[in-house]
C-alpha cells in the first residue's frame, strides 16, 4: 500500500509499505517529514511531476534507511511529488515523468523477472541491445558457442560486449594504426606508455590499476590506533604514494548531464580509493568541453553558424546541470573541486561543421595511500570475494557499450537505459571502511576494484582472472525484484565496490562495515578451475564460461 503526506510546501510524500501504518508509525513519519500530514485518501487528482517509476532514487534510498534506524519496517520507497498548473510543466525527462494523478500503482512496473534466454542469433541481438560488437566479434562468440555445443546466455553475450567494449578495453586507441599505407609502429597507447618508460622518475605504478601511484614524502598520519573499535588516536609517519586519476564520462553526461557528471565524479573518486590495496582521495577537477552554448545574442562567433537540434540536452543545460552535478556529488562526499577548465567549440570550413556531439566531461583528481599497499595482491584459490555498497537497480544497463558509440546510434530506451543515479551519501559510508583498512597497521585487502561500466561484469571478472570463482546470484542484493539475472549482474548501480580478502578477515570487515552502516555482502569466492560461473539457488547458471572466452 502507499500512504501520502502533504508537506508544509504542498508537496506530496508517497510512502510504501508492506503492511498499514499504526498511529504510532504515522506519528513518527510524521515527525521524520518536518509536520507532514498524513493524507486518508488513497488517490490524489491534480498533475504531479516526481520521478520516473522505474528509477528509485537516492534520496528514497537513504529515506528508506532512515525509517528502518527509526524502528519502521516494511517501507520498501519514499518519493516526493511536486503539484503543478498543467502537463507542460518543466521537468527533466531524463529522471522525471508527469503524473495525472498519484494512485496506488504509481510505483507499479508491470514487468516481471525475465528468465535467462539463449541466444541463437547473436548479429540480430546485438543490435537489438545495442551491444556495439563488431562483426568479427560477433563470429568470435559464435564459435565459442560451437565449442560448448550450446547456445550463449544473454548474460553472456551482454557480458562480453561490456567486459571487451572500447570504454573498458581501450581497443581503438591500443589497435594497429596504418597512414596512408604504412602501419605505424606504436599505437596511441603505447606511445603514451613511452613517456613512463622513458622518464620513471618517481613512478610506482601506471597503467595497470585504478590510479597511478607516484612516491610521496613521508607523512604523518593521524588515525585510531586500532580500527575495528573506538579507540585513542595517534600519530605515525607513513611512506607515501601520491595518486593520479582523470577519465571522461561523456556519453552520461551529454544524457543527463547533472546525473552523468556527478557519478563521473563519483566513480573517479571510487578509482582513487580502489588503488592498490586501498588509497584515498583528496581533492577532485573537472572538464568540461561542448558546443557553443549560445546563452547571450550578442556573441557573434558564436551566432554567425546555425545551431543544430541537440537529441537531449542543449550545450548551455549540460554546462549548468554537469558543473552543478559534479560539484554536488564532491561537497556530498566531502571532496573539494578545487580547479578545472572548459572550452566551446565550433568550425565551419569547405561547407562542413566541426564541432562537439557528445560533450566532453573529465573527472580527475589527486590522493594518497601508503607505499606497502600501492601494489595489489594476487588472489588465490579459496578467499572470499566481498561487495560492499547499495543494491542492484535497473540503471546504466549497457552503459560501457552505448558509450563507446555515437549518441543517438541506438534507440532513445536503449540510450536512457544506459543513464546512471548519484548517491554520495553511500559511497561515503563505503569510503569509511576502506579507509579503516588503508590507516591500519595490517591492511586485510588482497585485491580491491570499484564498480563502473559493466557492473559485477567487470569488477568480478577483474578479480577471478587469474583463478576463476563462482559468484552466488541469491547473495547479490536486489532493490528491484523484476531484475533479470543479465540486470543484475550488469547493471551500473553507484557506489559499490568490490574486495578480495582471505575468510578469516571477513568478520573484522563486516564489524566495521557495520559500524559505518555499508551494506556488506560475501557474494562469491575464487575457484583456481579458470571458469566465470554465477549461479543461483535453482541451479541455474546466467553466465557459465571460460575465463579465455570471455576476454577474447
Amino acid at each position: 500500500m502507499i500512504q501520502f503526506f502533504k508537506t508544509k510546501e504542498n508537496s506530496i510524500l508517497a510512502v510504501e509499505c508492506s503492511q498499514a501504518f499504526s498511529a504510532k508509525d504515522i506519528e513518527k513519519l510524521t515527525w521524520l517529514f518536518s509536520g507532514a500530514q498524513a493524507l486518508e485518501e488513497t488517490s490524489l487528482e491534480g498533475i504531479f511531476i516526481g520521478p520516473r517509476r522505474e528509477m528509485i532514487t537516492p534520496w528514497s534510498t537513504n529515506a528508506v534507511e532512515i525509517t528502518i534506524n527509526l524502528g519502521l519496517s516494511g517501507i520498501s520507497r519514499i518519493e516526493e511529488y511536486f503539484p503543478v498548473a498543467s502537463a507542460d510543466a518543466e521537468h527533466d525527462p531524463m529522471l522525471q515523468r508527469v503524473y495525472k494523478g498519484l494512485n496506488q500503482e504509481i510505483f507499479t512496473i508491470d514487468k516481471e523477472a525475465d528468465p535467462i534466454v539463449y541466444i541463437e542469433d547473436i548479429a540480430a541481438y546485438n543490435l537489438q541491445e545495442g551491444l556495439a560488437l563488431s562483426q568479427q566479434e560477433i563470429d568470435y562468440l559464435n564459435s565459442v558457442a560451437a565449442k560448448l555445443g550450446r547456445s550463449l546466455t544473454d548474460s553472456e553475450v551482454f557480458g562480453f560486449s561490456q567486459v571487451n567494449s572500447e570504454h573498458c578495453r581501450h581497443k581503438i586507441f591500443n589497435g594497429i594504426y596504418i597512414i596512408d599505407g604504412e602501419e605505424k609502429p606504436s599505437s596511441l597507447f603505447k606511445l603514451i606508455k613511452k613517456t613512463s618508460e622513458m622518464n620513471p622518475n618517481r613512478l610506482v605504478s601506471a597503467y595497470k590499476d585504478n590510479v597511478a601511484f607516484n612516491e610521496g614524502p613521508v607523512i604523518e598520519q593521524f588515525a585510531p590506533a586500532t580500527n575495528d573499535k573506538s579507540d585513542y588516536f595517534e600519530i605515525k609517519d607513513i611512506q607515501s604514494v601520491i595518486s593520479l586519476k582523470a577519465e571522461t564520462h561523456n556519453f552520461p553526461t551529454t544524457v543527463e548531464p547533472f546525473n552523468g557528471a556527478a557519478t563521473g565524479t563519483g566513480g573517479e573518486i571510487r578509482d582513487r580509493l580502489g588503488g592498490g590495496k586501498a588509497s584515498l582521495p583528496i581533492a577532485g577537477t573537472a572538464v568540461y568541453m561542448t558546443s557553443y552554448p549560445r546563452n547571450k545574442k550578442d556573441h557573434a562567433c558564436e551566432n554567425g553558424m546555425k545551431e543544430r537540434s541537440w537529441l537531449y540536452q542543449t550545450p548551455e543545460q549540460i554546462l549548468i546541470k554537469a558543473s552543478n552535478g559534479a560539484s554536488d556529488f564532491g561537497n556530498k562526499f566531502g571532496q573539494p573541486l578545487i580547479c578545472g577548465s572548459l572550452l566551446t567549440f565550433e568550425h565551419e570550413e569547405n561547407d562542413k561543421k566541426f564541432a562537439y556531439d557528445k560533450v566532453i566531461m573529465l573527472a580527475g583528481g589527486v590522493g594518497f595511500g601508503n607505499k606497502k599497499d600501492a601494489i595489489k595482491g594476487e588472489p588465490k584459490p579459496g578467499q572470499k570475494i566481498v561487495i560492499m555498497g547499495g543494491d542492484n537497480y535497473r540503471i546504466g544497463m549497457g552503459g560501457g557499450a552505448v558509450s563507446s558509440v555515437e549518441t543517438g546510434q541506438y534507440s532513445n530506451a536503449i540510450e536512457l537505459n544506459a543513464v546512471q543515479r548519484a548517491n554520495p551519501e553511500m559511497q561515503k559510508r563505503v569510503s569509511n571502511v576502506i579507509r579503516a583498512m588503508a590507516e591500519a597497521e595490517t591492511n586485510p585487502i588482497i585485491s580491491i576494484h570499484d564498480h563502473g561500466a559493466g557492473g559485477h561484469l567487470n569488477c568480478l571478472s577483474e578479480f577471478v582472472e587469474t583463478t576463476g570463482g563462482k559468484i552466488d546470484m541469491d547473495a547479490l542484493p536486489v532493490g528491484d525484484p523484476t531484475l533479470s539475472a543479465k540486470e543484475i549482474i550488469g547493471n551500473e548501480s553507484q557506489e559499490r565496490m568490490g574486495l578480495v580478502v582471505d575468510e578469516k578477515d571477513i568478520d573484522l570487515l563486516r564489524t566495521i562495515a557495520e559500524r559505518e552502516r555499508a551494506p556488506f555482502y560475501v557474494v562469491g569466492e575464487t575457484t583456481g578451475d579458470m571458469q566465470f560461473v554465477f549461479e543461483n539457488k535453482q541451479g541455474e547458471h546466467p553466465i557459465n564460461i571460460a575465463l579465455v572466452a570471455m576476454f577474447g
